[in-house]
C-alpha cells in the first residue's frame, strides 16, 4: 500500500496486539464503525517508519488540558493540535503518537471513496509539532505517552 504524508490511516489489531501494552497504545475499537483512525506522516531519516497521530473528536475535553498545560509551563505545549475534520472540530494527540511500518497499516480512511483530508496549514503544524517532540524525546525530553526511540528502533530491527 502507497502511505501518504497527510493522509488517514487505520492500523491493524495485529500491531496493537504486539506492541499497545508495551508502549501505551490505545486501543483499535470496532462499534460498527473503525477507530480510532491517524494523521500519518513518514519519518524523515527511513522511510520504512511511518507516524501515526490519533485524531480525537473529545474537543471541549482536551482544550481544558492544553489551557491548563499552557498556563503551568507559560508557552503552548506540543501535546494537542487543534483544527477542523470532515467540517468538524477535532484534536490531534501528539502525545500519543507512535511509529509503524506500512505492514501494519489496514486501509486509507475514506468516505465514500474519497480520502478524508485537511488543510495543508494544519497538515504543516502537526508534523511540526509532532518532529518538535521527537526531537526532545531523543534529548530524554518526555512528552509523549511512549518511548518513542526505542519504539523507532525496534520497529527498524524487524525491517
Amino acid at each position: 500500500m502507497q502511505i501518504e504524508n497527510g493522509k488517514f490511516y487505520f492500523i491493524s489489531n495485529e500491531f496493537i496486539k504486539e506492541y499497545g501494552a508495551k508502549y501505551n497504545l490505545m486501543e483499535n475499537k470496532e462499534t460498527g464503525n473503525k477507530r480510532p483512525c491517524y494523521f500519518c506522516f513518514k519519518d524523515k531519516t527511513n522511510e520504512n517508519i511511518i507516524w501515526f497521530v490519533p485524531i480525537s473528536k473529545q474537543y471541549k475535553k482536551y482544550k481544558t488540558i492544553y489551557e491548563k498545560k499552557k498556563e503551568k509551563i507559560n508557552r503552548e505545549p506540543l501535546n494537542f493540535v487543534f483544527g477542523i475534520v470532515k467540517d468538524e472540530n477535532a484534536v490531534f494527540l501528539i502525545q500519543n503518537m507512535f511509529p509503524t511500518t506500512p505492514q501494519y497499516i489496514e486501509e486509507k480512511y475514506q468516505v465514500k471513496n474519497n480520502d478524508v483530508t485537511i488543510s495543508m496549514p494544519l497538515q504543516k503544524e502537526i508534523i511540526e509539532k509532532a518532529e518538535s517532540l521527537l526531537r526532545l524525546e531523543a534529548k530524554n525530553i518526555h512528552i509523549a505517552f511512549s518511548d518513542l526511540i526505542n519504539f523507532r528502533k525496534e520497529l527498524l530491527d524487524t525491517i
